[in-house]
């Protein structure tokens, strides 16, 4: 098997939100190792360089501006960029956006990890490892990835409980690096859509956006941004501390269910990119099961 690339490409990468480039402004931005110039006309028409004579792909909608890293030495069928249907061309309500001092993949495993919830996560308004239960979820393939199957919110905190009565959840996570949260009841939605971005082998970038039906979310967005980036910079702690592991290269080991999300994501990288040197279409490895972890 041909080792698994650390950037895969033919595929859509988030760049940067929609508001961050004016009409007529440019601006510079490194993408898997590779220094992009993003500009806007004064039409509104956004385009990407790397060089005078070459250019990448872009697609702008619901607020924010994706990039298609191509590979010269393919040329497959462009996918559509990552969406939430349910909100149609509404942008996001807010948006918070962190850098880990880690490459791409370990990143990732953060993102998909369900049992560090409760132990990086520690806060009186969030949860504590002192309340771990057994968590049981089915899971689906779906498009470049995997879906947890939509099922009642069972451990509900402050800000979900606000939302309404008989909360649903569903999470899903494709290649190369998205997820998206979707929380709804009988009157309203919200959903998180998180994009995983490469800048570098050492360095990631997480954007994670918020859309909802709340009318009142606008008087709760500095509580929830507060929220997020003290989420985030938990994570990012963790990530600093893992670093000096990974100094001695000491092997990566997934075992049991909890694992099985990072396991997972490692087999869609390899099919994804044996699909690209072979020239056919991807053929996704994950089938339908149901894990079982304690968080």
């Amino acid at each position: 098997m041909a080792k698994i690339p650390l950037f895969l490409r033919n595929t859509w990468y988030y760049a940067l939100p929609s508001k961050q480039l004016k009409p007529g402004q440019t601006l510079s931005k490194t993408l898997l190792n590779e220094l992009i110039v993003f500009s806007r006309d004064r039409s509104g028409t956004v385009f990407a360089k790397v060089s005078e004579t070459k250019s990448y792909p872009i697609k702008e909608a619901q607020g924010n501006i994706w990039i298609y890293m191509s590979n010269d030495e393919t040329s497959l069928i462009l996918e559509d960029i990552p969406r939430i249907p349910e909100f149609a061309d509404q942008t996001h309500q807010a948006i918070e956006s962190i850098r880990f001092p880690c490459d791409v993949d370990h990143a990732v495993f953060g993102l998909i990890d369900p049992a560090h919830i409760a132990f990086v996560h520690e806060a009186w308004w969030w949860r504590s490892p002192q309340t771990l239960k057994e968590v049981v979820k089915t899971f689906e393939p779906s498009l470049y990835g995997f879906t947890m199957r939509k099922h009642p919110l069972e451990q509900q905190t402050f800000f979900y409980r606000l939302l309404g009565g008989n909360p649903q959840i569903e999470i899903s996570f494709s290649l190369p690096g998205i997820r998206i949260e979707k929380v709804s009841t009988e009157k309203h939605l919200v959903c998180n859509l998180t994009a995983v971005t490469p800048i570098s082998e050492t360095e990631t970038e997480e954007t994670t956006m918020f859309y909802t039906t709340l009318p009142w979310f606008p008087i709760l967005k500095p509580l929830l941004l507060w929220f997020a980036r003290s989420f985030l910079n938990q994570d990012r702690e963790i990530l600093l501390k893992q670093q000096i592991g990974l100094k001695y290269n000491s092997p990566l080991t997934l075992v049991g269910d909890a694992d099985a999300q990072a396991r997972w994501y490692y087999r869609l990288k390899a099919e994804f990119a044996s699909s690209q040197i072979e020239r056919r279409s991807f053929v996704n490895p994950i089938k339908e099961k149901t894990l079982r972890w304690r968080s």
